[in-house]
């Protein structure tokens, strides 16, 4: 089965609502331990785009802001439901959130 590594960037004020979403959705399970995630503080920066309605900031303006990186793993057939479910826990408009597949040495496919 393969497991993806799981990275979003959320404002701090949404961190445990995205983690919450994550194990519900499945993802998190590392072994016999549950939403199992890390979380460190990053500056994200956006420009606002027309049409756009940003969380934070004002269209056609630069902006820098502190937030939160989240990452944690599922398996791949959890990727559908990882995405919705984090979406509808997410306060942006299109929120940043990679799967990136990983490599586990000596586990067969």
């Amino acid at each position: 089965m393969a497991r993806l590594k799981i990275e979003i960037s959320v404002p701090e004020s949404h961190v445990e609502k995205v983690i919450d979403a994550l194990q519900a959705a499945g993802a998190g399970r590392v072994g016999d331990y549950a939403r199992c995630a890390s979380t460190w503080r990053v500056t994200g920066t956006w420009r606002p785009l027309p049409g756009s309605r940003p969380y934070d900031g004002e269209v056609g303006e630069v902006q820098q802001g502190e937030e939160n990186r989240v990452e944690s793993v599922c398996d791949a057939e959890q990727a559908a439901a990882v995405l919705r479910a984090v979406r509808a826990a997410h306060p942006y408009e299109e929120p940043v959130i990679h799967f990136l597949p990983l490599y586990e040495p000596g586990v067969e496919r």
